[in-house]
This record gives C-alpha cells, structure tokens and sequence, in this order.
C-alpha cells in the first residue's frame, strides 16, 4: 500500500491551508460540508489524524470516525427531514477513492429523489445554509 501523502486535500483542510465549512469537531475527528455536493446536507467525516483508508486506519481512528458519522448522520436526517441516510467509504483507487485520507460520506436521502451527479460544484451559498441547518440539529 502506498504511504500516506501529507499534501492531499483533506490534510491541508486540517492545517487551515484550505477554507472549509464545518459542521463539527473533536480531539479526534472534523465533520465538514462537502463542496460537490450529491445531496442537500451532503458532509463528510474524516480523523485529525493521517491514515490513507479503512485499510490501513487503527482501530482507534475508525472508532472516532464511525462514532462522529453516527452523530452527523442523525443531524443530517433531522435537518432535511430525510427519509434516510446514505453512508459511503471508498478504500484504494480501485474501490473508487479520490482522496487518500479516511473519509466518510454522508448523504442525506429523500424517498424518490435520486442523487445528484459526481463531480459537481455546489453553491456555496447553498451549501452554507445546509451547514447551519445540521449545525442547528446538533
């Protein structure tokens, strides 16, 4: 398994090289809005601390993941009313990772309302209330 890269995005987004729009923080753990945004309130959750997946995380960097993902998942769906909750994790290029850095999605998810492609910017002004919506909920 390759090493674990210090410049990839989500590891500047930690240091405050990057701007992000966050929800929530631990000692171990940021929620933050996603910029390409496949649901309304679509977030995700990474550990302060560098591993590149699931695969190569320790027990301890998932256990603060999952928990904070639970907590986020359940303000989400309060937030949009959502009918329930999608909660994605992508290990290695071939398992469709992009960013190297343990990260997971969570997707807000409204019966019949499918989601919206990959890849797109979102509205920032958008996704800003989205934010203060979950934040509200926590």
């Amino acid at each position: 398994m390759a090493s674990y890269d210090p410049d990839n995005i989500f590891a500047k987004l930690l240091r405050g090289d990057i701007p992000s729009e966050k929800l929530y923080e631990d000692d171990e753990t940021l929620a933050f809005m996603d910029i390409m945004p496949r649901s309304d309130g679509h977030l995700l959750v990474i550990p302060k601390t560098p591993c590149r997946n699931a695969l190569d995380a320790t027990p301890e960097q998932l256990c603060a993941v999952i928990k904070t993902v639970q907590k986020l998942a359940l303000a989400a769906k309060q937030a949009f009313g959502a009918d329930g909750v999608t909660i994605q994790q992508f290990n290695e290029a071939a398992g469709g990772q992009e960013v190297f850095h343990l990260h997971f999605h969570v997707l807000p998810r409204v019966e019949g309302m499918p989601l919206r492609p990959a890849g797109q910017m979102g509205d920032m002004d958008a996704i800003k209330a989205h934010a203060e919506k979950i934040r509200a909920a926590l």
